[in-house]
């Protein structure tokens, strides 16, 4: 069977998890902002939160009886499980055959350990798309009740958009742990570990001004909710680290797949 067909029946499972988690979320989400919706005593009472709180949530750069406010602060879980999705699919299609003992199956066909790893990217790639359309078409659905202007639809695509990028970004870097690590029953808990300590990092770079530095060093800042709202596109200069990190972590992990001794 062709290696890519064969990654993306095996992984459908967890895709098909995913996308119900995040629909339901949405769904859940977009219904109870009908508390927030036209409600200017919701603005009163998150006035009276803790100021570290509203920092760390962004909660005071968005006017949360708007949708596009709303899906502003939607956009921090976007990410969180976007990121963890992608990471935990670029880690499992290497490592899982090492952790099953089917590693053999590939190795035994007559291509090269770059052509399967190639395959396997593709098919992680097309989850990682997949998962951002449910989410988009879920997001479109959920908020009709609502009547969303054109200006929330352009924002909604700019999210889903900013959606992708992180996830390709944390696919990468998943991709090389799975690739790199000889433990490889710890390469999805190692990037997991990565994904909370960035958005942390993107946290305190909020909250502590001198501490804003951080934002280079987190993808959850390249592609941050807040300035997405305010300028309507993507920071060039996040774009070019995001490129970088994603097409040094490909060639690390092709580098070191074609070097190491696979578990057999």
């Amino acid at each position: 069977m062709n290696i890519f067909l064969r990654e993306l029946k095996a992984n459908l499972k967890s895709l098909l998890i995913w996308s119900a988690v995040i629909s339901i979320f949405i769904m859940i989400a977009a219904a109870k902002f009908s508390a927030f919706v036209g409600d200017p005593n919701m603005l009163a009472l998150l006035d009276a939160m803790p100021e570290g709180m509203l920092d760390a949530f962004n909660m005071r750069a968005f006017n949360l009886t708007t949708l596009s406010g709303f899906y502003g602060l939607m956009f921090i879980y976007f990410g969180l499980m976007g990121s963890m999705a992608a990471a935990i699919w670029g880690t499992d299609i290497i490592s899982k055959e090492e952790r099953d003992k089917t590693v053999e199956f590939s190795l035994v066909l007559p291509v090269s350990r770059s052509r399967v790893i190639t395959a396997k990217a593709l098919a992680a790639l097309v989850y990682c798309i997949l998962f951002v359309l449910v989410s988009w078409g879920v997001s479109y659905l959920a908020v009709q009740q609502y009547n969303p202007d054109q200006a929330f639809y352009d924002y909604l695509a700019l999210e889903m958009q900013a959606m992708l990028m992180i996830e390709l970004i944390f696919l990468a870097v998943g991709l090389l742990l799975g690739c790199a690590m000889k433990r490889y029953k710890l390469s999805s808990s190692t990037a997991v570990a990565i994904i909370l300590i960035t958005y942390f990092m993107s946290v305190i770079s909020t909250m502590q001004e001198k501490l804003g530095f951080l934002r280079y060093f987190t993808p959850f800042k390249y592609f941050d909710a807040v300035e997405l709202f305010r300028n309507g596109a993507f920071e060039a200069k996040f774009l070019l680290l995001a490129a970088g990190i994603i097409i040094l972590s490909i060639a690390a992990a092709y580098w070191t797949y074609n070097k190491r001794d696979l578990y057999i």
